[in-house]
């Protein structure tokens, strides 16, 4: 561990004596994106704690009341760090990043670390699920032979989350909100946790090649429309309680909601090898997000940034929606002029709130009137990275799969058994060819045998 933060301080002072302080952000050249990102990558980092002395690796400083991130929100950071990497070519935070995912995969190899499960959401697994999947997609260096790979990480994450302890009968199925019974929020099923579930299983049918994960994905789809979490306009709201079978809606509206599934059904278009019902969601979705989340082309986070009562996480949301527009432009590539017109506004104004803080350049969260606004913090931070380093996208080849040069080594029975909150689940010994197997098992089984399951042994 010392050698790693050796290297990442070194990484930081090149960064440091690449861009000068008092360098003006540009967006103007390849050169300049990169300049810039470089720069803001930096001052992201700076925000991690992890590589140091007595510290733990992967996460941001947190949770409340230790400090003000969740375990979560470094999942997400790792997944705009390996972005990054992909879109700039600069490897300074390599080891860093590969440390930090396999520091928190858990005894079961499936991000259920023992030490988070006060505040484990689907949500929150999901993330650091995405994370690794983005790691295979992009080639990401493997971890050495020994350790937990990519591709079977993610696997692990899905598997988990299509146990059937999962998904119970309240409100006609879905994901809850949190994993432990006990936890608060454990009555709430929302968008973000179903979401990720549809989004990864999305990119795992299409790497994979498996039906199976695009059968769930299809159902997790279908599921959030019946409930009403998605309207006939595209809107997606927050989520419900399971005591008013899921009637009760809060109909706040996330950017990061509209983001996790535009990216999932531009993978569902792309797997099925665009077919007109898939690009027809795709299309409506992104034109949904655009005009709810982007008046005049820059972001704006609409439940919570007009009075600025937006959370530690909320400020982090528009990095993710950058991020996951620019990937569906290489998959498909029918969004690409919008996304890219988009994209170029949100960088022109974030970086024309970099100027606050001790530095001079640090981020700020609202970029509609284009000057700092006193708020600061790594999600400002990965923000206005996303949106500066997105600009590279075109540039990039698209999301790889295990026939276009994918290298990551899988496991399809990954995960499977290992959620042992409610007590009902038991470990699967088959070969990898079972798991899937078992899967498709409990997908055409229907769905009185899938939600006759209680989740949390209740």
């Amino acid at each position: 561990m010392a050698s790693l933060a050796r290297r990442a301080v070194g990484a930081f002072a090149l960064g440091i004596a690449a861009v000068s302080a008092a360098t003006t952000y540009s967006i103007d050249s390849t050169d300049a994106i990169k300049q810039t990102s470089r720069q803001i990558a930096y001052d992201l980092m700076s925000y991690y704690k992890g590589n140091e002395s007595g510290q733990t690796p992967g996460i941001l400083p947190g949770p409340p009341p230790n400090g003000d991130y969740y375990w979560w929100e470094g999942g997400a950071m790792w997944g705009t760090m390996i972005d990054y990497w992909h879109l700039t070519g600069d490897t300074s935070y390599n080891d860093v990043i590969t440390q930090s995912l396999l520091w928190q995969v858990g005894p079961n190899r499936d991000y259920m670390p023992p030490n988070v499960t006060a505040s484990l959401g689907n949500d929150d697994q999901g993330f650091w699920g995405m994370t690794a999947m983005q790691a295979a997609e992009e080639n990401f260096p493997n971890p050495p032979k020994d350790q937990p790979q990519w591709l079977a990480l993610a696997q692990g994450v899905f598997n988990t989350q299509a146990d059937p302890n999962r998904h119970d009968k309240t409100c006609n199925g879905g994901l809850r909100w949190q994993i432990p019974f006990s936890n608060n929020g454990y009555d709430y099923k929302n968008s973000i946790a179903n979401g990720c579930f549809f989004n990864l299983g999305a990119r795992l049918a299409r790497y994979t090649n498996n039906q199976t994960y695009a059968d769930w994905a299809e159902k997790t789809w279908d599921w959030i429309v019946a409930v009403g979490f998605m309207d006939a306009d595209y809107n997606i709201y927050d989520g419900a309680h399971v005591e008013s079978n899921c009637t009760d809606i809060n109909r706040a509206q996330f950017s990061y909601n509209n983001g996790v599934y535009l990216l999932g059904a531009a993978h569902m278009y792309n797997y099925t090898n665009g077919s007109a019902l898939w690009k027809d969601r795709t299309q409506k979705l992104f034109t949904a997000t655009k005009n709810t989340f982007f008046p005049n082309g820059t972001p704006f986070e609409i439940s919570c940034e007009t009075h600025m009562t937006c959370t530690t996480d909320m400020l982090s949301f528009k990095g993710y929606v950058a991020r996951w527009m620019a990937t569906a432009t290489k998959i498909a590539p029918f969004l690409s002029e919008d996304v890219m017109k988009n994209l170029k506004i949100m960088a022109g104004q974030a970086i024309k709130t970099c100027t606050g803080g001790p530095t001079g350049r640090a981020c700020g969260f609202g970029w509609q009137d284009g000057v700092f606004d006193g708020s600061t913090g790594a999600g400002q931070q990965m923000n206005a990275l996303s949106a500066v380093s997105s600009l590279l996208v075109q540039a990039t080849r698209p999301p790889l799969t295990n026939a276009t040069g994918g290298t990551s080594g899988g496991d399809y029975n990954a995960g499977i058994g290992s959620d042992d909150f409610d007590g009902h689940a038991a470990p699967i010994t088959a070969g990898d060819r079972a798991g899937a197997a078992l899967l498709t098992i409990l997908l055409v089984g229907g769905a009185a045998g899938l939600f006759g399951w209680m989740s949390g042994g209740l």
